[in-house]
Order: C-alpha cells, then sequence, then structure tokens
C-alpha cells in the first residue's frame, strides 16, 4: 500500500513517517511540505537518514492520487476539508489529524473554530476514529476523523463509566496536562513555548474555550445518551511530549475502586492498546512515551461519593500519529496493532 502525508514538515507529520517508513505492509512515497519543497525530509529531521530520504512536494491533488492509495492529513483545522473530496472521488482513503471531521454538528464547529464546517456530504461520510470505541465502523470507512490529543486521554478514561451510567455525566471535570509538542508544534514556535519560558513553568491555557471541549462532549453524549456538559482546563507542562488527564465525577450509586477496575477491564479487553492498571497503581507519562498505548487508572473515593479516573498518552503517538496509524491499519485489513507494537521509551 502506497502512503501520502500532506504536511510532513510538523512534529505529527514526521512522527508519521516515523512509523510508516517502518510499516511492513506499505511505502512512504508522497511528502508534501509548502515551506520545504525540494528538500529530503531527513534534511528536516535527521534522525530519518538511512531510513526515508524522499524530497517534500508541494501539494498537487492529481499529482497525490497518482503516488498514493492512502492519505494523512497532518494539517491545521479548515485544510483537509478543502481537497479530501477530490481524493475520496478517486477512490483513496483519508486519515485527517486535524479538526475538519470531528464534529458532526456544523454549528458546534462555527461556535468552537469560528470558521465554516466541512461540506454535510463530508462530514456524514466521516467516522471518528477511536478504534476501542469504533472499530467496525473504521473497518468499513475511507474518511477518517483522528481524536484529538486531549480527548482521546479523556474519552477513553471515562468511557466505561459512560457507557455503563455509572457517574453523572454533568458533574465530570477534567484537569489535563500536555507536553510542549501538543501545544505549540513545530510551525508555532511562538515565545511562550520557547524553553525559557516553559521550562519550570506550569501554565493553563483555553479556560472554558478550548476547541477540543466540544469534542469530548461529542463523544461523551454518544457513549451516555445524554447531554454531557464537560468543565475541561488544559495546562502546558515543561516536557517535550505526553498528556496526563486526571478527571473526576460523581457516581451515581455504590461503587468501589476493584468492582470499577475489573469493570474496565471487562471493556478493554479486545483493545491491545488500553491498559488498566491494577488497583494502587496510576497512569504516568514516561511508561507510554514513544508508544501507542493508552494506560488508565482509577480510584474511588468514598467521603466525597466520587471517582477520580487518571490517563496517560503520548500526545504525538496514540494522540496523533499512532492512533492515525491504527486507524489505517483497520481501515486497510492490516493487523491492528502492524507497525506500532513497540514499548515505551524509558527513561
Amino acid at each position: 500500500m502506497r502512503v501520502g502525508i500532506i504536511g510532513a514538515r510538523g512534529y505529527t507529520g514526521a512522527e508519521l513517517v516515523r512509523l510508516l517508513c517502518k510499516h511492513p505492509a506499505v511505502t512512504v512515497t508522497y511528502l508534501t511540505s509548502e515551506s520545504q519543497v525540494g528538500v529530503p525530509i531527513s534534511n528536516l529531521y535527521p534522525g530519518l537518514r538511512g531510513h526515508i530520504d524522499l524530497a517534500c512536494e508541494s501539494f498537487d491533488p492529481e499529482t497525490a492520487c497518482a503516488k498514493a492509495d492512502v492519505f494523512f492529513y497532518a494539517l491545521p483545522a479548515g485544510e483537509a476539508m478543502k481537497s479530501a473530496a477530490t481524493l475520496l472521488a478517486a477512490g483513496k482513503k483519508v486519515v485527517d489529524l486535524g479538526a475538519d471531521f470531528r464534529l458532526q454538528d456544523p454549528e458546534r464547529y462555527r461556535a468552537w473554530y469560528r470558521a465554516e464546517p466541512a461540506p454535510a456530504d463530508l462530514l456524514a461520510r466521516a467516522v471518528y476514529g477511536l478504534p476501542e470505541l469504533n472499530r467496525a465502523q473504521v473497518r468499513e470507512a475511507s474518511l477518517i476523523a483522528n481524536p484529538g490529543c486531549y480527548p482521546t486521554a479523556a474519552i477513553l478514561g471515562f468511557a466505561p463509566l459512560l457507557a455503563s451510567h455509572r457517574v453523572d455525566p454533568a458533574t465530570i471535570i477534567i484537569d489535563a496536562k500536555s507536553g510542549v509538542s501538543g501545544a505549540g508544534g513545530r510551525s508555532v514556535m511562538k515565545p511562550e513555548y520557547s524553553f525559557p519560558h516553559v521550562n519550570d513553568n506550569l501554565r493553563a491555557y483555553g479556560l472554558v474555550s478550548h476547541q477540543h471541549t466540544p469534542e469530548i462532549e461529542q463523544e461523551f453524549e454518544r457513549l451516555c445518551g445524554t447531554i454531557a456538559p464537560v468543565q475541561f482546563t488544559p495546562h502546558l507542562i515543561p516536557m517535550t511530549r505526553g498528556i496526563l488527564m486526571t478527571g473526576y465525577a460523581t457516581l451515581r450509586g455504590d461503587a468501589d475502586t476493584a468492582g470499577l477496575l475489573g469493570e474496565y477491564a471487562a471493556f478493554y479487553r479486545d483493545a491491545p492498546f488500553v491498559q488498566v492498571l491494577p488497583e494502587g497503581s496510576l497512569p504516568e507519562t514516561k511508561y507510554v512515551l514513544g508508544s501507542n498505548q493508552c494506560h488508565v487508572g482509577l480510584k474511588v473515593d468514598p467521603r466525597t461519593r466520587r471517582v477520580v479516573v487518571v490517563s496517560a498518552i503520548d500526545n504525538l503517538m496514540k494522540g496523533a500519529a499512532g492512533q492515525a496509524v491504527q486507524n489505517m491499519n483497520l481501515m486497510c485489513g492490516f493487523p491492528e496493532t502492524q507497525g506500532l507494537d513497540l514499548p515505551s521509551l524509558y527513561p
């Protein structure tokens, strides 16, 4: 299978290149970067030297269709919707790592992104690419909306509780922290993402306005069948990559930690990339670094009748490129874990 990466220059694009150039079932045949036309990807990321030296091109849909069968858009919101229809009409498969097809309600997109949504026919074709919840739909899809990094951590953290109606969805509070690669990206190196500013610093951002909020709410509502307004606050933390999500919710009935962990293990029994940690253990970003794993742990507080859920992912892997490859594997009939069954990096 020939694959193309539209927007290969950024951190997510480069992570896709790293994974796909060693994937046993695909060949990377097409890379684009409007600012680096003619430059080999290994010049931009010297760690790729000796593995792939393909040069970046300017994106052209007709050329793209001739060069690849599956395409990954690693571009900001609003870009994939401009040309995805052309690729799909040519029989290609598309995975968008931006936000163009994540929100099914056009008004939600307008409200949170302050831009026009994708055409209705494309939204109707798009499948929300969280394999742990939508594996069957992903297998049949030609257009995948790859989830955001914060939503991936939050949804995987709360899905079993919401699906079983164990918690009141109106009480959910999500406090999440991300490494700088998830907040800025290589092409947005503003002063607030520089080492002198980020080092020895911790700050909240996007209070009550972060664009991942409606995505989380949409998927929570699908799980529990009712409105699920989420209080979500992201923070930027002085590390390169990783997300730690700590979530809180009020229980609807009696529950204990061991019992809920057993329910989580059953819910994710067929999910190769979700690890439910045993009682007394909680996720840490260090233990998922460089992997496509999501670690989940929890603890019930009987005093407040609340449950505290903690999940950890690598924002560039399970939160972006790794999950995109996982979706491609399902779409193309490859084993779901192919090219991704990697342990984390430590230290």
